[in-house]
């Protein structure tokens, strides 16, 4: 299995904002045939080190992601949350 984890940072940390944000991220599920499962958090920490809202997707394989990645409904996604976010970061990993 391969693990797809993105946190984001708001530029602006409105209501507004992350409710887009977060419903943004949720329209995902269900349009991507790879997509096995999605999962999106809102940070409670609050730190200056946090960021705000975490994404957690699982894929059979990388072929999976890599579809993920490229698929028609993905990339508006790609285009809101930049829009909306200062920063993100990414890890990709398998795992048993």
């Amino acid at each position: 299995m391969v693990k797809h984890i993105v946190m984001f940072k708001l530029k602006e940390k409105s209501p507004e904002n992350l409710d887009l944000a977060l419903s943004t991220l949720r329209g995902l599920e269900g349009r991507i045939e790879t997509l096995r499962m999605i999962e999106v958090g809102l940070d409670f920490n609050k730190s200056e080190r946090a960021y705000d809202i975490v994404l957690t997707t699982h894929f059979d394989d990388e072929a999976g992601l890599a579809a993920y990645v490229s698929h028609p409904n993905h990339l508006p996604v790609i285009d809101m949350m930049r829009a909306l976010c200062s920063s993100s970061i990414v890890v990709d990993y398998l795992s048993e």
